[in-house]
Parts: structure tokens; C-alpha cells; sequence
């Protein structure tokens, strides 16, 4: 049992913003705005896994790319252990590199083919100077250990490697610096679901014994729920419902956040519950020019002539319990949220 101070968050990310050029609409006109990320707030706190979800195309994957400095952030603030990561250039930048590292969705192709597995392990404490030549070998030798690989298989390139264990293999080369913080891409949506299992108890279990934090996206609500411990729900690259999992999954009161969870599937009762599941129409609007009201208002089950004309403000309705919605009210201590019955038949 460790003693960590969960109330300093390890990352803040405050009103991220991240635009990008479209192409021009015609000659002499100026280039369409994409707005990936629209401003989104959230901490990550020390050895707890913060998940963000949404659907394709909510913005989520950027999120983490700007996080990283992967991408350019057209304007807010990203905090990482106290340090201003926003404008952090050159050596300053790559100091910081240690210790936030990213585990990508496809576990073949973020791999090098033409190098050997203990060379891809190997390769982020050479570039980053961490330890010196012999220090390094043994370090390669414990991760191998400890994500469960065996030591001569070191020496054998990716395509040997079944899916599962490249996941472990990337796995272990982004805990190679020690970490503080790894941003964790889909990591299991390209296995099937016996090793999808798998990499996640390794995940797991990593958190359990170093304290690690983690960023972990991902658009399956079943595999959130197995590894968070805080939930954030974005759509069209903004933050709609932000909560623990125990209270988002024992209630989500976003009309978006409730019909995720309507979609998730299940055994018993099936055809009872896929009758009352709540089907969205439509596809999310452009990041182009997204609408001034509320983004999911043209989807939404629940919409009133308000949600079009007004956005609604991400605010706390219950301690560590905020929500994106006009109708998500507070009555004599009760939470009273538009799609309560729909989902209270649905489970």
C-alpha cells in the first residue's frame, strides 16, 4: 500500500485547444479551421488511470498527442509534475520525454521490423542517456521480466512475436525511461479479446506495483470500466461528462454518456435491453463549423429549442461529478438528468 498524495495531480490540462488549416474552400479564400480539440480541462492524478472515451473523431486521440507535444496546442496549458509543458522547445522539451512516454494502437507498426526486440527496448534509455551501457542491458533484462517475456527473445525481430506479446514489447519500451505518466492510444483495440485481457491485467498490475498513472483513451466502454479509475466523455473535442468511474458507471447523466453505455453489449436479457437501448441518428457535426450551441444537440434524444441557441457549461453537479447539459438539474439534494429512466430500463 502506497502512501501517494492523490489530491496533486500529476497533469493538468487546462481550456487545451488544438485548430488545424483545412483545405480552402475556393480561390482566394482563407483555409478552413478544424476544431479538433475545443477547449478541454481535466487532471490526471498520481497512480490513478484516467480514461477518456468517445466515439471516432470526438478528438480524443489528439488530446493525448498534444499532451505529449506531439502536436502543435493552439492555445491553453498543459502542466506536467509542476512544469510548463505548453512552450517547452529543444533540449528542455526532451528532457521531459523520459518521463512521458506513449503506447501505440497497432502493436506491429509502431515497431521497428528491421530491429531486434531487445534493441527496441534498448533504443529510448540510449537516446535519452539514461544509465550507463551495463545498467542499460540489465534494465532491458527486468522489463522483459517484468511484462512477460523471456530473455532470448531479445534477439528476435517483431514478426515473430504474436499481437499480444508486441503489445507487451511496447509496453515495456515506454516504461524503459520510468515513466511518471504513460498516454495509452487504443493500446488493446487491434487484439481480440483473450489477449486484449491479458495486456489489461499487465496494465493493471504495472499500476499496481510502480504507482503508474496512465492517459488511457479509448472508444470501448467495457475495457474503460476494467481500467480506470477516472472518466472523462468527450464528444466533437469537448468534454461533456468528467467523473469517477464508480459514480459514471452506477449513473452517467449525459444523454451522449448514457447512450455509450445503452450500446455496450450483454447476455442476460439481451433482446429486453436491445429494445430499450438508445440509438443515435446522424453523425456528429463538422469541426469545421460546429454548431453554437450544444454539440449533441442534434443527436440528443432529450433536445429542447435551448440546446441549439445556448452550449452548456461544463460544471459540478455532485462532488467530482460534472456534466455538459442544460437539463442535468439538482432538486432537494436529488440529481434529476433527462435519460434517467430510459437507462434505469436499459440495465
Amino acid at each position: 500500500m502506497n502512501n501517494t498524495d492523490h489530491s496533486t495531480p500529476l497533469l493538468s490540462v487546462k481550456n487545451l485547444k488544438v485548430h488545424f488549416k483545412g483545405k480552402r474552400s475556393g480561390w482566394g479564400k482563407p483555409a478552413a479551421i478544424v476544431h479538433a480539440v475545443d477547449g478541454v480541462s481535466f487532471d490526471v492524478k498520481r497512480g490513478r488511470t484516467l480514461a477518456i472515451v468517445g466515439e471516432s473523431g470526438s478528438g480524443k486521440t489528439t488530446t493525448a498527442l498534444s499532451v505529449m507535444r506531439l502536436v502543435a496546442i493552439t492555445s491553453g496549458s498543459v502542466h506536467f509534475n509542476g512544469v510548463d509543458l505548453t512552450h517547452l522547445e529543444g533540449e528542455a522539451l526532451r528532457h521531459q520525454r523520459r518521463n512521458l512516454q506513449l503506447v501505440f494502437q497497432d502493436p506491429y507498426s509502431s515497431l521497428n521490423p528491421r530491429q531486434r526486440a531487445g534493441d527496441i527496448v534498448l533504443t529510448p534509455l540510449v537516446l535519452l542517456g539514461v544509465g550507463t551501457p551495463e545498467e542499460q542491458k540489465e534494465k532491458v533484462k527486468e522489463l522483459f521480466r517484468l511484462v512477460g517475456l523471456r530473455e532470448d527473445q531479445q534477439m528476435l525481430f517483431p514478426h515473430q512475436f504474436s499481437g499480444g506479446q508486441r503489445q507487451r514489447l511496447n509496453v515495456a519500451r515506454a516504461l524503459a525511461t520510468d515513466p511518471e505518466l504513460i498516454v495509452c492510444d487504443e493500446p488493446v483495440s487491434a487484439l481480440d479479446i483473450a489477449i486484449r485481457a491479458q495486456v489489461l491485467n499487465l496494465l493493471r498490475r504495472i499500476q499496481r506495483e510502480r504507482n503508474q498513472s496512465f492517459l488511457f483513451i479509448s472508444h470501448d466502454m467495457a475495457v474503460v470500466e476494467y481500467i480506470c479509475d477516472d472518466i472523462c466523455v468527450m464528444y466533437l473535442g469537448q468534454i461533456v461528462e468528467q467523473a469517477t468511474r464508480e459514480a459514471f458507471f452506477s449513473r452517467p447523466l449525459h444523454p451522449y454518456s448514457v447512450a455509450l453505455m445503452s450500446a455496450v453489449p450483454t447476455v442476460s436479457g439481451g433482446r429486453k435491453k436491445a429494445a430499450n437501448r438508445i440509438k443515435l441518428i446522424g453523425d456528429p457535426p463538422s469541426p469545421i463549423n460546429p454548431p453554437k450551441g450544444c454539440r449533441f444537440a442534434g443527436r440528443c434524444p432529450a433536445m429542447k429549442p435551448k440546446c441549439e441557441l445556448e452550449a452548456p457549461l461544463l460544471r459540478e453537479v455532485i462532488p467530482g461529478h460534472k456534466v455538459a447539459c442544460h437539463f442535468v438539474t439538482v432538486e432537494n439534494n436529488q440529481v434529476k438528468a433527462p435519460l434517467d429512466e430510459r437507462f434505469l430500463l436499459s440495465i
